[in-house]
């Protein structure tokens, strides 16, 4: 309990396991005991509730939301994977949708997710915009699903990094700015020709470099491409790199409001 930084990696695990898995008696137990209850001490009527309440973050209907958009990205806790998935509505309300749980990150995960948001009720059509950070599985199941007509926006932040992993220290600052300013520019004929000239430039530095930029050229400009507007593109943007984290919190904090004091602390 003094290790409060592992305590907590570890109860999330645990919570993590058992909702993904549908074991929601056992994780209120497990829950619980990690913080010094005993099994005993808790009723069969409050395991009861709490259960079903567990069991709404992961069964609650979708119907009623109507997303523009949705976020997909992984979550590795435990030498598992979590693929998470975040919806936004056109006035911006923003739902977590699901999360789906595997040993790896791959396209039968990521499908088994969207085809549960499914029989929730999530209405996805061709024009909904999908983002992700860059996973092959993910992109993978989406372009299986969409094919052609698939409007995937790469997030911007995670390419940003994968270039700058590339580049020696001195140079990074520099390909941070550049790519920055490409993002920020308003037109997709601006954006796209800042980008040509950070290619060039990076070719003159580091091929590795520039080829990542490359390969996710024309993913990482769908929002100019679309004439999003500035604001908007921001919020449909991936902003910091705990966002990720955020998505999963979100629905840990549904599971807080509704479960027994005792499972506050989480």
């Amino acid at each position: 309990m003094k290790e409060l930084r592992r305590f907590s990696e570890e109860l999330v695990e645990k919570v993590l396991r058992g909702i993904s898995c549908r074991r929601y008696n056992e994780t209120v137990l497990e829950a619980a005991q990690a913080f010094g209850v005993s099994a005993s001490a808790v009723s069969a009527h409050i395991i009861e509730a709490t259960a079903k309440k567990l069991q709404g973050v992961k069964g609650r209907s979708l119907s009623s939301f109507d997303p523009c958009a949705v976020f997909l990205d992984t979550v590795h806790r435990g030498g598992e994977a979590f693929i998470v998935g975040l919806g936004i509505e056109v006035k911006g309300r923003k739902m977590a949708c699901g999360f789906w749980q595997g040993a790896t990150e791959n396209d039968e995960i990521c499908e088994e997710l969207i085809a549960d948001m499914e029989r929730r009720g999530l209405k996805i059509s061709r024009r909904m915009i999908w983002g992700t950070g860059g996973g092959s599985g993910i992109i993978k199941a989406l372009k299986e699903r969409f094919g052609k007509k698939l409007i995937h926006q790469r997030c911007t932040l995670h390419k940003d990094r994968n270039i700058q992993k590339h580049l020696a220290k001195k140079y990074r600052k520099g390909a941070h700015r550049r790519f920055r300013t490409a993002m920020e520019r308003n037109s997709d004929e601006d954006a796209r020709q800042m980008l040509l000239e950070m290619e060039k430039w990076l070719r003159g530095i580091n091929e590795s470099a520039a080829d990542s930029l490359r390969e996710a050229f024309e993913e990482i400009l769908t929002l100019h491409r679309l004439k999003i507007p500035g604001l908007l593109r921001k919020t449909l943007h991936y902003r910091r790199g705990g966002m990720t984290q955020r998505w999963l919190a979100a629905v840990l904090l549904y599971a807080e409001r509704i479960c027994p004091p005792f499972f506050i602390p989480v």
